[in-house]
Formats: C-alpha cells, sequence, structure tokens
C-alpha cells in the first residue's frame, strides 16, 4: 500500500483526510496481539515500530515459560509467528517512530517521523528499554565489551571471562545462556538474594561455571580500546577491588519508553502508564499494554492478554462513540 493510502501527511500542518479506527505503536507481543484482534475486528489499524520488530523478546534466547511451547521456543521465532499472523488479518506494519499524541474531543493525531494521521484510537504498547549502570566507561565500552544482549554478543567471548549485573530473572537466565560460550560467569548483585524464580536460582546455583559476587556494585568499566577491569565496590564494607575481566552484561531493570506521552496520559513514578483492567488510560480512547504500564509481572504472556484486552476495549469503545 502506497503512502498516500496510509493517510501519512509530510506536512505537519496538512489535514489528514481519512480516519484510522486504531493506531498501535509498538511491535513487541502486545502490540503484535492488539494488531491481530484489531485487525480481525476489521478496525483500520496501522502499526508503528521504528526499531525491530518483536520488542526486547526477539533478542532471548530461548523463552520456556509462554503456553503451548513445551521445549520452548526463541524470541525471534515466536515474535515472527506473530508478526506473520498479524499481517495475515491485513495489519500494516511501517518503520516509523512515534513522536508525539495530540487528543482533541473524539479524533487524535498522532505525530511521526514521517509526518501525522488522525485516528479514533490509540494503543500504546512501546514498552521499555534497558537502563544504564551509568558509570564511568560504561558508555565508552559500549559494543566494545559492555552489553546489553547476551545473545546478541555471547559468541563474542567465548572461551573468555564475563560479568553479569543483576539478579532478576533477566540476569539470571542469560547468566545461564553465557554459561554456553564464556570460561567463567560472575554474577554481580547489590544485594545477599536474588530476585530471579526460583527455578532459574536452582539452575544458575548448579553450574560450575557461574561464581556469585554478593552485595557488590560495579563503580567503574576500565580498559583501552576494549573492556580490560572493573572496580567492584562491597556496598556492606566499602571495601573497592578491581578484577580483570573481558566483558560486562548489564540487566538491572528496565525503562518505560512514555517521554513521548509525558504531560498528556497518566503515569506512575517510574514512568509507567496508568490503566484500568480494561487497558484504558485517563485519556477516552487512548489504552496501554504490555511492558509500558503499570502492572505486576511483565513477561510474554501478559503483554499478549493486554494487548487482546486493549484491542477488544478500543473496538467497544469505537462502537459506544458511533451510537
Amino acid at each position: 500500500m502506497s503512502l498516500p493510502d496510509l493517510i501519512i501527511n509530510k506536512d505537519p500542518k496538512a489535514d489528514a483526510g481519512q480516519i484510522y479506527d486504531c493506531v498501535i505503536i509498538g511491535g513487541g507481543p502486545a502490540g503484535l496481539t492488539a494488531g491481530i484482534y484489531a485487525s480481525r475486528a476489521r478496525l483500520k489499524t496501522v502499526l508503528f515500530e521504528e526499531k525491530a520488530i518483536g520488542g526486547q523478546v526477539v533478542v532471548t534466547d530461548i523463552v520456556e515459560n509462554y503456553p503451548g511451547f513445551p521445549k520452548g521456543i526463541s524470541g525471534a521465532d515466536l515474535t515472527f509467528s506473530m508478526e506473520e499472523q498479524a499481517r495475515s488479518f491485513g495489519l500494516e506494519i511501517k518503520d516509523s517512530g512515534v513522536t508525539g499524541i495530540k487528543a482533541d474531543g473524539e479524533t487524535k493525531r498522532v505525530n511521526t517521523t514521517d509526518g501525522h494521521l488522525t485516528t479514533k484510537t490509540i494503543i500504546i504498547g512501546s514498552g521499555a528499554e534497558n537502563l544504564k549502570l551509568n558509570v564511568n566507561g560504561e558508555k565508552q565500552f559500549t559494543g566494545k565489551g559492555v552489553s546489553y544482549c547476551a545473545t546478541c554478543d555471547a559468541a563474542f567471548f567465548r572461551d573468555r571471562e564475563v560479568v553479569v549485573v543483576g539478579g532478576g530473572d533477566t540476569a539470571i537466565g542469560e547468566a545461564i545462556f553465557l554459561t554456553k560460550f564464556a570460561r567463567k560467569v560472575y554474577i554481580i548483585h547489590r544485594r545477599d538474594k536474588l530476585r530471579a524464580v526460583k527455578i532459574l536460582q536452582e539452575r544458575a546455583f548448579a553450574i560450575q561455571g557461574i561464581e556469585f559476587i554478593w552485595d557488590t556494585v560495579i563503580t567503574e568499566i576500565k580498559g583501552n580500546k576494549y573492556v580490560e577491569s572493573v572496580s567492584l565496590k562491597n556496598v556492606k564494607t566499602g571495601n573497592v577491588t578491581e578484577k580483570k575481566i573481558d566483558g560486562v552484561f548489564v540487566f538491572i531493570g528496565t525503562k518505560p519508553n512514555t517521554d513521548f506521552v509525558k504531560g498528556l496520559v497518566a503515569l506512575d513514578e517510574n514512568g509507567y502508564i496508568i490503566t484500568n483492567e480494561n487497558m484504558e488510560t485517563n485519556i477516552p480512547g487512548i489504552f496501554a499494554a504490555g511492558d509500558v504500564r503499570t502492572k505486576l509481572l511483565r513477561q510474554v504472556a501478559t503483554a499478549v492478554g493486554d494487548g487482546a484486552i486493549s484491542a477488544y476495549a478500543a473496538e467497544k469503545y469505537i462502537e459506544e462513540n458511533r451510537k
């Protein structure tokens, strides 16, 4: 379909001709599921994703807690199937970024890096991005020994020693994956116990190639062209030591991608979008789904549920306003 058919106007002052039923922002599991449900409901729908379709899960080596895959499935394969299914129902997917939203009355204006369009409803599924350590050397050595994706970069550290920072599900799961390549994996955690689910903890504790460094944080990453060592500080004693290392993998949490809606929809103290059980925000006709919203559990399974509910709620919103 051509650009004019999508009602994207290069002139930001131009009025959009037709009106979309639904605009979905974000191509992770939440956005793709919303796209499946909205398109099957015959809503005129377009999804915007400026990065890789699939979100964070696309670089996950194995997803083993998503129902229907007893042997697990790679994140890339799972999201590829979701995308293929969404497209089969007619979902349009565009690689433009969304820069802002204006909500006046029943229609909303979505500004993108390629222009703007008008829509009746919006589903925000923009997800979250990895938090940084914010220490000296981190930015300098990103891509030169500092990584936020074990699946992407583990092969570069074959028979080398690496550290993994974090104690949640992602950190422990990625540390286990790294043992397939690295000679030694040190898990650095600022507390004296992990937050990861028990089954992941049990697996990690059973692997000889993993060693835990408790009550510790990284204060600096050092090297010349590439990472060569890290400075470690024990948060209880204050003792600082230096450890020779070849790579640093950081998994300490996420930050929601909500900068483009600040001042529009209600956010919690951490910047996540506040919704009710129907994925409705405080702005009628704007919904949120997946990791971008305030919730107890951020997993593929919960993102898919959010996406389905948000699309159904958007459909009902359109029907009610038509009456």
